[in-house]
């Protein structure tokens, strides 16, 4: 069927120079009709592959990592780094909308994760990764000194806003409080007093919330000055699940 559309003069020339060429000579281009190997398009994509590797691993290593000691999330931001980098990077040729393929990954960080109660500095980590490695991903006509200063940009306000000295580090938790009196405006700074020497903190701020008078019973939003660095995860736990 394909021979009778073909135009014969054209087959049989094609047939002929084909035919002359040793089948050692024909290269991959000809049998595959795909490019083997392009050396520049290969070399950028290793020098920003490293880059982007190299940048995130510092932003989760030294950053994220120092605080909250969470390996199972240093392991998924550094898979999601590379994974939105290659896919990005690699269907740049293609005639795909860009923001169909970052919606892919968020929806995929929705259905995985809308299960687990994520810090909110968790999530910031997250769309930090996702990004950088997307930015990264989509520079390859952009000049290469613009894209190191847009890394650069990205770690340097992440070591700005986790400095101590930018921004002092307070944490919160819940208590449940049973001197129930202590909850009045007047009786404000007995109550600062009370908790700090019962749980030990440098409690600076105290909220009342939610009040049972049955059980005499109320809860407190406690503000304190976080003695370590470190991100304590269940300080908004009020019961076991």
């Amino acid at each position: 069927m394909i021979q009778d559309v073909i135009d014969p003069a054209i087959r049989e020339e094609y047939l002929s120079d084909l035919s002359n060429t040793p089948f050692y000579k024909l290269t991959i281009d000809e049998i595959c009709g795909k490019q083997l190997l392009d050396i520049p398009h290969f070399g950028m994509l290793l020098i920003s592959f490293i880059l982007n590797v190299a940048v995130a691993w510092a932003i989760i290593h030294f950053f994220y990592y120092k605080k909250s000691h969470r390996k199972d999330y240093y392991f998924t931001f550094m898979l999601f780094s590379v994974t939105v980098f290659l896919l990005l990077y690699m269907l740049q040729g293609l005639s795909m909308n860009v923001g169909f393929a970052l919606g892919l990954f968020a929806v995929f960080g929705m259905i995985r994760y809308r299960t687990e109660s994520l810090h909110i500095r968790d999530m910031t980590y997250l769309f930090i990764i996702i990004g950088l490695s997307a930015v990264n991903g989509l520079s390859t006509f952009v000049p290469f000194v613009s894209v190191i200063v847009a890394n650069l940009l990205f770690l340097f306000f992440v070591f700005l806003l986790e400095s101590n000295r930018f921004l002092r580090q307070n944490s919160t938790k819940i208590v449940l409080y049973e001197k129930i009196k202590l909850i009045k405006p007047d009786k404000y700074r007995e109550l600062l007093a009370d908790v700090s020497e019962r749980t030990g903190l440098d409690v600076i701020k105290i909220e009342v919330g939610h009040i049972d008078f049955l059980r005499d019973v109320a809860f407190l939003k406690v503000h304190y000055v976080a003695s370590s660095e470190e991100i304590n995860t269940i300080d908004q736990i009020t019961k076991f699940s």
